[in-house]
């Protein structure tokens, strides 16, 4: 085998351990998959015929790195008008995916050396994307309790920053938890961050899957316009596009065109007919509005069974479409999870998937049909009970 000169960070990147569960099983027989982050549900009609309308109307070449004018200006006003702000088209850059918006921030922030503070357990490729870059990765942990769920300790927060901090990256509405930051604690990390001059990073993807209210708070609330603040979006989880890669960044005005050269480097802007569809998407308020209620009653069937079995501890989501829960007695997540497979021919995913925190937990995506997830949790009783 040859020995080819491979960058060792590149080389012994660890792969999704969702991945690892699944890569034997997507295709067996009568399996329901509830391991990835995505629902069963298409799209708004609207949106399908917009993208179908912009290859029609030759949609099929190069846009503005930062994405076109139209869907720009289109994400200013969604923004603005969703959380009562003054949000220009000039502080948008639409990005390949939510996930290429957070490789992006982290490239346009980190150098070699620098940390970067994240809240966790959390989706794995917000850390990876520092640790990449040479950066180093400080974990401060959530807590749990039977009573109140997840929350977050701002005195340890803000302890693990130093002179060599660049940003505190925070996913509210979180992913795999349910957990939602308040408030109170978005202003405090923007305020401590505004007077460090350090950059408070906001993963927003799963605003609009809260279960009280309309929208989740963010960080861009209690922003001023100069702050270094910025807040990573996507289409994939409000709006049921998960395959079709585009998110966006909103971010100060003096660093956008940096985020564009950067965009450029990386993949010289998205996909045309998707930004045609984007901009159609962003008015479907009646479809996201029915998906949450959807999502809401799986939310309730889910817990509402889990909290039966004694060897289960949990809390119900706040937001977001994932029941985090810890098995009694389960050490290994990963080696469970393929156990589930194997015994109950259904997917999970282990909780070792979002960092050393999640070991002993497990995440169920409920994001599919009721009838389907009470089937699942059929299966699952015998190994729960």
């Amino acid at each position: 085998m040859p020995n080819f000169p491979l960058r060792p960070k590149s080389e012994n990147l660890l792969g999704s351990l969702i991945r690892e569960v699944s890569k034997d099983a997507m295709d067996k027989p009568g399996l329901i998959p509830l391991w990835f982050g995505e629902g069963d549900r298409p799209p708004a009609p609207a949106v399908v015929k917009a993208a179908h309308d912009a290859l029609d109307q030759g949609y099929h070449y190069y846009s503005s790195s930062l994405g076109r004018p139209e869907l720009r200006e289109a994400i200013a006003a969604y923004v603005s008008r969703l959380r009562g702000l003054k949000i220009g088209p000039e502080r948008i850059a639409v990005t390949s995916s939510g996930n290429s918006a957070i490789q992006m921030a982290m490239q346009l922030i980190v150098d070699p050396g620098d940390n970067v503070v994240f809240a966790v357990p959390l989706w794995p490729n917000a850390a990876d994307a520092c640790d990449h870059l040479n950066g180093e990765v400080r974990r401060v942990a959530l807590r749990f309790t039977d009573n109140a769920g997840w929350s977050l300790d701002l005195d340890k927060l803000f302890a693990a920053c130093d002179a060599r901090t660049k940003a505190i990256f925070l996913n509210s509405p979180g992913n795999p938890t349910g957990w939602l930051a308040t408030k109170d604690e978005l202003k405090a990390v923007v305020e401590f961050c505004r007077a460090r001059n350090i950059w408070a990073i906001g993963d927003d993807v799963y605003e609009r899957l809260v279960y009280e209210g309309d929208y989740a708070p963010s960080l861009l609330d209690f922003a001023r316009p100069g702050d270094p603040v910025m807040s990573v979006n996507s289409f994939s989880k409000s709006w049921c596009m998960t395959g079709w890669r585009m998110g966006w960044l909103v971010a100060p005005e003096g660093v956008v065109d940096t985020l564009g050269k950067i965009i450029e480097f990386n993949t010289s802007g998205a996909n045309t007919m998707t930004q045609r569809a984007g901009i159609v998407a962003l008015d479907q308020e009646d479809f996201v509005r029915d998906l949450r209620a959807h999502y809401a009653k799986a939310r309730d069937i889910v817990h509402n069974r889990l909290a039966k079995f004694p060897k289960v501890r949990t809390a119900r989501a706040q937001a977001a479409f994932y029941s985090f829960f810890q098995v009694q007695g389960m050490t290994d997540s990963v080696e469970f999870c393929k156990r589930v497979v194997r015994e109950a021919n259904v997917g999970l995913a282990p909780g070792r998937a979002f960092g050393p925190e999640g070991e002993g937990w497990v995440r169920l995506c409920f994001a599919i049909g009721h009838d389907k997830l009470e089937t699942a949790l059929d299966r699952l009783e015998p190994l729960l009970k």
